[in-house]
């Protein structure tokens, strides 16, 4: 299972805009990426509701995964982990906008 860890860094966390960009980049890659922190279930990173529920604030540690089993067939697991980095680049920047 392709996996990352990544730190929140938007100055109010995945709330309003830094969310909605996320999720927007989450959904441009078709894969099932799930965001998850302190140990608890992941939630559909390409949900918007589900993700400003989490409650993801600034300097937050959270984790990105791909179950490698619902990797559609035209990706493969170095592709799966490259949109997981890209990811946790948009997240560690300063401001998504």
């Amino acid at each position: 299972m392709p996996v990352c860890k990544a730190i929140v860094t938007a100055a109010i966390g995945l709330h309003a805009r830094p969310a909605a960009v996320f999720v927007r980049a989450v959904t441009a890659t078709g894969l099932p990426v799930t965001i998850s922190k302190d140990g608890r279930p992941g939630v559909d990173a390409r949900s918007l509701l589900e993700v400003m529920t989490e409650d993801f604030e600034c300097g937050c540690e959270v984790e990105l995964a791909i179950d490698a089993a619902a990797i559609p067939g035209r990706s493969s697991l170095p592709e799966a982990q490259k949109a997981l980095e890209d990811l946790r680049t948009l997240l560690e920047s300063s401001a998504p906008a």
